[in-house]
């Protein structure tokens, strides 16, 4: 047996420390990994004798890892998901290819998974596999071909523009019975935020010429969510024109400032620059095009 063979720890005990480092606790492992917190624990146990080198912090109620185990532990994330990019494609290559796409909830349904029946019948040896992720990842350490994601943060990736995003605050009527608020009491009124964009209100006031200082408000993680939050009166929600039109329609919400809907930012199709496409995810890239590409046929 080859010593890289043998210094080659358990999977299940790589997984163990993984899982620990990313998630920050074993009871959050343990859950993951459907596993008991003591297993987790002997998982580790077993890594540390294998390697003879110690990773844990231990306390009575807790586990850690030391510094030099977190830096391993990120350098068997990066394999973890080598391997089951590998395992991806070799499952997917004998049906033509599959593309692993990570995509927001909101946006993903909405102007996504409308249009892939189309995809699908212009290229039916590609299977789409879909997985929410709301926040930037690394595409190192997740088994993710390409993602749909807002705004232009990416490292090391290329990207394709699909649709410039146009907002604007509503609220359920009750909320401003007398109608839309000029800027200077909307911002003394309880303000909905999401998680991902943090700046959001800050950002619009400052295009519309307001210096609004504080905003606090309830936070949320999604749209679906902080729509919800606006229709049942908890306060005033900054939101995509296409998944509010239907409540302004009907009159389920108001507007709550007189002001068009501006642009802070817009979706993008985002693929590593460090990796060669795969033919599926050409496809899939170049059809991309072709939707952004009906400009004012895009759903609003």
């Amino acid at each position: 047996m080859s010593l890289a063979r043998r210094l080659l720890p358990p999977l299940g005990a790589l997984r163990a420390i993984e899982a620990l480092d990313r998630l920050g606790t074993a009871a959050a492992a343990a859950s993951e990994l459907n596993l008991s917190q003591s297993a987790v624990s002997r998982q580790l146990q077993t890594l540390e004798d294998h390697l003879g080198a110690p990773l844990l912090i231990r306390d009575r109620r807790s586990l850690g890892l030391r510094p030099e185990a977190r830096d391993y532990a990120a350098t068997v994330r990066e394999a973890l998901a080598q391997i089951a990019n590998a395992s991806v494609a070799l499952r997917m290559g004998a049906r033509g290819g599959g593309l692993s796409l990570a995509i927001l909830p909101s946006f993903g349904m909405r102007w996504l998974v409308p249009r892939l029946p189309d995809f699908t019948r212009r290229h039916p040896e590609v299977t789409i596999n879909l997985t929410t992720r709301l926040r930037p990842f690394n595409f190192a350490s997740e088994p993710f071909d390409a993602a749909i994601q807002f705004g232009d943060g990416w490292e090391n990736t290329h990207r394709l523009e699909l649709m410039r995003e146009e907002v604007l605050p509503v609220c359920a009527p009750a909320l401003l019975p007398q109608g839309p608020a000029p800027l200077d009491r909307l911002a003394r009124l309880p303000l909905l935020h999401i998680q991902t964009r943090p700046e959001a209100w800050r950002d619009w006031f400052r295009h519309h010429g307001s210096d609004s200082g504080p905003l606090p408000g309830t936070t949320f993680d999604q749209f679906t969510t902080i729509l919800q939050g606006a229709l049942h009166g908890l306060g005033v929600a900054l939101m995509p024109d296409y998944l509010v039109n239907e409540g302004l329609a009907n009159g389920t919400l108001i507007r709550a400032a007189d002001v068009a809907p501006v642009s802070l930012g817009a979706y993008h199709l985002v693929w590593p620059a460090d990796r060669t496409p795969s033919p599926a995810l050409d496809r899939f890239r170049d059809w991309l095009a072709l939707q952004a590409d009906e400009g004012e046929a895009l759903p609003r």
